[in-house]
């Protein structure tokens, strides 16, 4: 399914899932600590992804299962609050 500003509506997710997050910071360190931090003791992967062209931005995949939209919505909050993560997709 193609999601852009033509679809009418959401796609159905079937819970428990596997979901990715794209986590990108400005210091590597930073970013990767940060990320084990909010995941705590939940099993994930997290791997190094890129650098940016200018050496400014680093981003990491970092992925686990979440038992609902619920639990994936208060990571990506999560993630998204947290002072050395600069964005999350």
């Amino acid at each position: 399914m193609i999601l852009d500003k033509n679809t009418k509506e959401k796609p159905k997710i079937t819970y428990p899932t596997k979901w990715g997050f794209k986590i990108i910071g400005k210091d590597k360190d930073k970013v990767e600590a940060a990320i084990k931090d909010i995941m705590g003791d939940k099993e994930h992967i997290c791997n190094f992804s890129n650098t940016s062209k200018n050496g400014k931005f680093n981003s990491f995949n970092a992925e686990c299962e979440v038992k609902s939209q619920e639990e994936r919505d208060q990571l990506y909050k999560a993630f998204n609050e947290h002072d050395d993560i600069n964005y999350v997709i």
